[in-house]
């Protein structure tokens, strides 16, 4: 398949690998946060960390929209279902994530609530059109990817006047978490960012030019291969030998400069600032999320039904906090592959497929398992 296959070649893969073992020098300790959750699944699924010098470390970042949305978000959406009578319609992952005192929307529906998994927010669109007798909220989740549609959403709804559609509105941006990573006190250290590929789509690569200027800290944009993710550590190798810090761009096949301008205009026109949100992990963060425009209002599930999140502390055993700065590793949490596994989560970095905690047990903790026995 073009762009696919020729990304996981194995001559291709040895050979950049030689050249990542030629570039690290053996007098220092390099290390490197993918921030996206889905570059943290593609080096475990391919074994990426086994063709690196040990003094190369990849550190895994807050790029999972799944694992940083705190639990009174989620709470809402909860309190949505089982209180409000609404038809609540959210993406797989997020109906396993753990909330207050354990509970889940997938217990909700257990419960008797109306949650509906969705593919799509064109997916809760139509159950609005087909149930005008029911109130249906899409709890949106997501980066800068995922944005545009449910703009698009909300657009859809208000043409054609669909007063029982509204959003649950929790997208949150790139450029903001990375910002916290690198000035939050007792943050991981790192030397550069493999920059995330399908947001980067959508907002092109001049949004990172603040890292490299103002922390020097370089950024390279990445596609999900495991050529990509490699090339992306050698030009990172390399900038740092060299003592520069810029913006590459690696994906140069999807991303641009300025991105998609026609995604950007759409969210800009239903969406605004949040002036501060609640990260899990990070945080309260301004100006790091979205909500809708008053004009879109009618829309809003938060205005609707009056909502307002509140502050809940993770469970005491989780460590996915310190693992979302990069501050801590899935296996250094206590309860990582016993207590809490993908079968019965203990916190959000182990339930989406894009969360360390659920990359490293299905790839990552048998391979630790063999470098302690050597």
């Amino acid at each position: 398949m073009k762009y696919v296959d020729e990304f996981r070649d194995g001559a291709l893969a040895r050979t950049i690998a030689a050249n990542i073992f030629r570039a690290a020098r053996p007098d220092r300790e390099y290390r490197f946060m993918e921030f996206c959750g889905g570059h943290t699944h593609a080096i475990f699924r391919y074994g990426v960390t086994g063709l690196l010098p040990v003094r190369v470390r990849m550190i895994h970042g807050p790029g999972c929209p799944v694992c940083v949305l705190p639990i009174g978000r989620i709470d809402l959406a909860i309190g949505l279902a089982l209180e409000r009578d609404v038809l609540l319609c959210s993406y797989g992952d997020m109906l396993r994530v753990p909330a207050s005192g354990g509970r889940s929307l997938l217990q909700a529906k257990a419960r008797g609530a109306d949650v509906r998994m969705v593919y799509s927010v064109a997916d809760a669109l139509g159950l609005a059109r087909r149930h005008p007798d029911r109130q249906v909220v899409f709890f949106a989740i997501g980066f800068e990817t995922t944005t545009p549609p449910t703009a698009v959403a909300v657009l859809q709804a208000a043409a054609e006047q669909l007063g029982n559609f509204s959003v649950l509105c929790n997208h949150v941006l790139t450029p903001a978490a990375m910002h916290a990573i690198l000035s939050q006190p007792g943050g991981a250290a790192i030397d550069g960012f493999v920059g995330p590929a399908h947001v980067s789509t959508v907002i092109g690569s001049a949004p990172y030019e603040p890292f490299p200027r103002d922390y020097g800290k370089p950024v390279v944009i990445a596609g999900f291969e495991p050529l990509d993710v490699m090339q992306a550590i050698l030009l990172l190798l390399r900038q740092v030998n060299e003592g520069r810090a810029e913006v590459e761009n690696e994906f140069v096949r999807a991303v641009t400069r300025h991105g998609n301008r026609k995604a950007q205009a759409l969210m800009e026109n239903v969406f605004e600032l949040r002036p501060d949100f609640e990260w899990r992990g990070l945080g309260t963060l301004p100006n790091s999320a979205l909500r809708l425009r008053p004009r879109y209002a009618a829309f809003d599930a938060e205005a609707r039904f009056g909502l307002e999140a509140r502050p809940v502390a993770d469970h005491k055993a989780c460590e996915c906090a310190a693992i979302l700065r990069g501050v801590k590793r899935p296996q250094d949490c206590k309860i990582f592959g016993s207590a809490c596994t993908p079968d019965n989560p203990v916190g959000s970095c182990m339930v989406s497929s894009e969360g360390a905690c659920a990359a490293h047990y299905s790839y990552g903790r048998f391979a630790d398992r063999e470098a302690a026995t050597a």
